[in-house]
């Protein structure tokens, strides 16, 4: 792969775009991102503390903000370490780290209402009619299914680049090549996953729909990227940058997650302490007696996003051949001098905070509002499906489903058939924050 490409400044289904003096495309591409509705909402939506009225507790707009500073980040000592060997421009360096920028600003646009949990919850709702055969979901052809079942946020934040944001006109939001190959942290289909080899790093998930395929071949072959497979089974080996972005999002949320556990209670202060010096080593001198708990823990925790972001540049440089071929096949921060550092605070995380009481029973919750809310508007698409889905008939022939659709401003357009019906769903529901999603599931069973 090459840099001449793999930073290519065309846009999505508009590939002569010209870049404005001074305007380079990741800077429009940032701008595009961060002006979006789906980027707004985020700032309702679970990181790790679903519903917590604590003002501290990182959210996912936060989390991106802080993942796109860190990749900058990133990206400017990766560039300088590549130009100073030569082996890209300085104006190539510029580009990577607003492209990085860019794409981790964009990395959780596609995430649900409530975490991860609302991720599984979704894909279980859509299991369970799939297992029922029931309603427009039951008649999802079996090898469209796996991509409803195991729904991936990442999949979904494509869908919205390339496809659902800024009326719906080709392209999308019409992002950079560059930007959305960085982005795409698994470029493959869910079939192609299903019929390619295991065990290389970027089929670990899926991250493009069918529906979405097309658009994202077109991203691949301009970027250069990698093919593997033939036809339906066809995928990509990742972009290069797209390393350093996911470096970015495990650096911040593994160090911002101890962060968190210690505003809420789940680890003490100490505990978080010890953890974090785990990967920036003790200071070279005591802290000052003024300052509060919290003080040495913001301290610690800049210290340790500093030495994890020098570990992941020198993992990069040490195996940039690798990745610029394609073979690279693990993360940054799981070969870097932090790896044991990074393990010991992944297995304090899966221990103390995913598991914590109160975030546990609010997943519980999540999940009984996702799932009211999917099942109620499935019976909507089902009668739009018997009016050949024509929305213009359904929305004159049924008065409640009108009503419904005004309140929540539920968008019918490009919907044909089941597989779209439900793509159309997932839209709507993955969409929403964390409180809306328990406002309209309120709603439709008349508890307000």
């Amino acid at each position: 792969m090459q840099w001449e490409r793999l930073l290519n400044p065309g846009r999505l289904c508009r590939p002569e775009f010209a870049e404005a003096p001074g305007r380079p495309a990741y800077l429009q591409d940032y701008d595009r991102i961060l002006f979006s509705e789906p980027f707004r909402r985020l700032a309702q939506k679970t990181q790790v503390h679903p519903l917590y009225e604590h003002d501290h507790v990182h959210h996912r707009m936060i989390h991106s903000l802080e993942t796109a500073s860190a990749g900058r980040s990133l990206g400017v000592l990766a560039g300088q370490a590549m130009l100073e060997r030569g082996l890209i421009s300085e104006a190539q360096r510029d580009a990577i780290a607003g492209t990085i920028q860019a794409a981790c600003l964009l990395h959780d646009i596609g995430n649900p209402p409530f975490g991860h949990s609302g991720e599984d919850s979704i894909g279980q709702w859509f299991a369970q009619q799939f297992q029922a055969d029931t309603g427009v979901a039951g008649s999802i052809p079996q090898a469209q299914q796996a991509e409803f079942e195991a729904f991936e946020g990442n999949a979904q934040g494509f869908r919205i680049a390339a496809r659902l944001e800024m009326a719906r006109r080709a392209g999308g939001m019409r992002l950079s090549y560059a930007t959305l190959g960085a982005f795409m942290k698994y470029p493959c289909t869910a079939e192609a996953r299903q019929q390619a080899e295991p065990g290389y790093v970027g089929l670990k998930k899926f991250g493009v729909f069918q529906s979405e395929a097309v658009l994202f071949a077109e991203v691949a072959e301009a970027l250069g990227l990698r093919a593997e497979g033939v036809g339906v089974g066809k995928y990509w080996r990742r972009h290069p940058l797209a390393f350093l972005v996911e470096a970015a999002d495990d650096i911040c949320y593994r160090i911002l997650d101890l962060e968190d556990a210690a505003t809420v209670g789940d680890l003490s202060a100490q505990q978080v302490i010890t953890c974090l010096e785990e990967i920036a080593g003790k200071p070279n001198r005591a802290d000052d007696a003024s300052m509060t708990v919290a003080e040495v823990v913001a301290m610690r925790r800049a210290g340790a996003i500093h030495q994890a972001i020098e570990a992941a540049v020198e993992a990069f440089m040490a195996n940039y051949d690798a990745i610029m071929a394609g073979d690279f096949n693990d993360g940054l921060m799981e070969v870097s001098s932090k790896a044991e550092a990074f393990a010991q605070v992944k297995d304090i995380s899966n221990a103390r905070i995913f598991t914590a009481q109160r975030k546990t029973e609010l997943e519980i919750a999540g999940r009984s509002v996702i799932f009211a809310v999917l099942d109620h508007f499935h019976g909507l698409y089902g009668d739009l499906r018997d009016c050949g889905w024509d929305s213009e008939l359904f929305l004159a022939r049924h008065g409640y489903w009108a009503k419904l659709v005004r309140a929540v401003g539920l968008d019918l357009r490009d919907i044909s058939d089941a597989y779209s019906a439900m793509h159309a769903l997932a839209d709507f529901v993955s969409g929403m924050t964390d409180r809306y999603a328990v406002k309209v599931r309120d709603m439709v069973s008349g508890r307000i």
